[in-house]
């Protein structure tokens, strides 16, 4: 449907779609929702719904989780995004020794099946689509969602989200892994297999550049490595006996927005189209849906600063707009105050409440690719896949991503590019608003949102009460039955599912495995 303008102009949902071949004639642009999707993976993209709007939340305790997601989704979230604790991550408990100190600071505190049953209490899973940013205990975390959603009476058929799972970029740039690299590409596949006929709705991978970026990747580094990581993962599942187009449609991917909106623009626009030749050109891929990159978009934490914290605003409002520009499925805004500590509630709502002025009072929904056809885009474009191109064959050249983690090839390209970055921010050369230019010299007082230190406490004392009051011999055979797994080829999933269901804890599962496959030490050296 024809939009107009304030002036009364009509606004056509999509430009040039019939005369593409008078300027496209490498045939690299194509229409919004075809091969090779550089316009978009939909036809209608945001002409006929917005991309689903996600904040990213989770700190303290479930029942504190719980809370801000409840008032998240009644202020018009779409869809909820789940930020787990360091301990969590790492696959311990609240009242492992390692723990202390980190329980519930970075995210929300999940150690067992009650404790997701409290986070998700009076939220409808079967209608509320659920992102969960977590990797190693990735496995354990979304069988903890399903049997809560099951215990909602909801069919796992239903069940919509995503589950991040992408441990490979945890060796380049973040260091949440437990397990070596092989077993956990098993553990991936695993998951794969096991959502193909449980989860079918359910993305079962969210490959990740983000973290890299954060890490001081590059544009053109966050893509390729980003999709080099992604061929390892397509390398595995078929090394398992899977065939492309049965798990090639639910793969997803999970990018920064940067300030700087054009790149990042064309940055999107180019990560489609080098993905849809990869699956129809390596892989075969002849499902449609398997061509498609869908991703989620988080505005650049690391570019907010702490240094007048209101300019945040400014950034954040840039970074969704390119995230939007460049066609994404779904976005978080960061709020901020987020530089500083874990936001308020008030920063959230503001954050949320940016997607919506994107999506309702500007016209960049009332038309699919608005740069498309533009000299600068176009050339950004192909300049942004020809760099990308080239850095994926060096990593090819080491024996592809696995490998070339091993060599430390990603680690040390980010962290070059990292250290230019300091310098020209150090030097002026790179402006930094209220950083190195335009500072004040007293800063406004700002009030952080604060974690309450009696969270490990209560979480320990939670943990005990459940241990003392499960059947030990139940959850002893059910860790039995999931030790024996790992050491033969069966899929791991199901008897760890019934070992969660009788109530053994998310750090027991993950020690159970480590039993197995040992852990992961890093080479100092690299």
């Amino acid at each position: 449907m024809t939009r107009r303008s304030e002036s009364g102009q009509p606004i056509e949902p999509v430009y040039d779609q019939n005369a593409l071949t008078d300027w496209d004639p490498a045939g690299k642009l194509g229409a919004p929702g075809a091969y090779p999707f550089t316009r978009g993976v939909y036809p209608t993209m945001y002409t006929g719904r917005p991309w689903t709007m996600r904040q990213y939340a989770g700190f303290g305790t479930a029942a504190e989780s719980n809370a801000r997601y409840r008032r998240l989704i009644e202020h018009g979230t779409t869809g909820l995004s789940v930020a787990f604790d360091l301990p969590t991550q790492m696959g311990h408990d609240s009242d492992a020794p390692l723990a202390h100190g980190e329980v519930g600071r970075v995210g929300v505190a999940i150690d067992s099946i009650e404790d997701m049953r409290v986070l998700f209490d009076g939220i409808p899973l079967d209608r509320v689509s659920t992102s969960m940013t977590i990797n190693a205990p990735a496995a354990p975390l979304l069988l903890l969602h399903q049997l809560v959603a099951e215990e909602q009476g909801a069919a796992p058929a239903r069940l919509t989200g995503t589950v991040q799972n992408d441990i490979l970029k945890e060796y380049i740039a973040r260091g949440t892994y437990i397990f070596p690299p092989r077993p956990s590409l098993r553990l991936v596949a695993d998951i794969f297999r096991y959502c193909r006929t449980e989860l079918p709705q359910w993305n079962t991978i969210s490959i990740s550049g983000y973290h890299m970026a954060e890490a001081g990747a590059t544009p053109a580094q966050e893509i390729a490595f980003t999709l080099a990581n992604g061929v390892e993962y397509v390398r595995t599942a078929l090394a398992a006996g899977m065939r492309v187009d049965e798990f090639a449609p639910r793969l997803s991917f999970f990018f920064v927005a940067r300030t700087t909106l054009l790149e990042e623009i064309a940055k999107f626009r180019a990560a489609r189209r080098i993905w849809a030749r990869l699956m129809r050109e390596e892989f075969g891929a002849r499902e449609p849906r398997s061509l498609m990159l869908r991703f989620h978009t988080q505005t650049a934490g690391v570019q907010l600063t702490a240094q007048q914290p209101e300019v945040n605003l400014v950034r954040v409002a840039l970074q969704g707009l390119g995230a939007v520009l460049g066609g994404t499925q779904s976005l978080h805004t960061n709020a901020f105050d987020e530089a500083i500590a874990l936001p308020t509630e008030r920063a959230a709502r503001l954050a949320l409440r940016t997607q919506q002025v994107l999506a309702y009072e500007t016209d960049v929904t009332a038309t699919v690719d608005p740069f498309a056809g533009s000299y600068a885009m176009e050339s950004l474009t192909d300049g942004i896949e020809g760099a990308v191109l080239a850095l994926m064959e060096r990593i090819e050249e080491r024996g592809g991503a696995v490998r070339a983690i091993e060599e430390g090839f990603q680690k040390g390209e980010i962290e070059r590019s990292a250290y230019r970055i300091a310098r020209e921010t150090e030097s002026g050369e790179r402006v930094v608003v209220g950083v190195n230019r335009f500072t004040v010299d007293e800063e406004e007082p700002y009030e952080p949102l604060r974690v309450d230190p009696g969270i490990e406490a209560r979480q320990t004392e939670r943990l005990a009460a459940l241990r003392a009051g499960r059947d030990g011999a139940a959850v002893a055979g059910a860790l039995g039955e999931l030790r024996a797994a790992a050491r033969g080829t069966a899929n791991v999933l199901p008897p760890m599912k019934e070992a969660l269901r009788a109530r053994a804890t998310v750090g027991e599962v993950c020690g159970a495995l480590r039993e197995e496959w040992g852990e992961y030490v890093p080479d100092e050296r690299l």
